[in-house]
């Protein structure tokens, strides 16, 4: 059962960062989250309808997958370390970009799409 979870969560970070990066290569922006200022369209298709930070969910559905596979539960604190550490120090300097490029296009989409799920 361990195993097959941990497959599972793994299989589920792959799909969300796949999909990710195929959004974001099909509306021809940047796939770098060191320059949104780079961005050149707001992607709110595909798998951003559902997170509008699909990729930063799929490193974390990889640590919960090692962690089950690990069967070491005190890495879920890991995981939300991440997750707080992300929020903070990517995320919210990268929203504050976004929202500088793409105004209120951008705060219409933070209001219909959820951050991670």
């Amino acid at each position: 059962m361990r195993i097959f979870a941990s497959v599972f969560a793994l299989g589920l970070g792959l799909f969300f960062a796949v999909a990710g990066l195929v959004s974001l290569k099909n509306a021809k922006t940047t796939v770098s989250p060191f320059k949104p200022e780079e961005s050149t369209s707001l992607v709110s298709s595909g798998i951003y309808q559902v997170s509008r930070y699909p990729m930063y969910l799929a490193l974390s559905l990889v640590l919960v997958a090692l962690t089950i596979y690990l069967s070491a539960p005190f890495g879920l604190i890991g995981v939300f370390g991440f997750i707080l550490y992300m929020n903070k120090f990517q995320i919210y300097p990268e929203e504050l970009a976004l929202v500088q490029i793409f105004g209120n296009e951008f705060e219409d989409y933070k209001s219909t799409t959820r951050r991670w799920l």
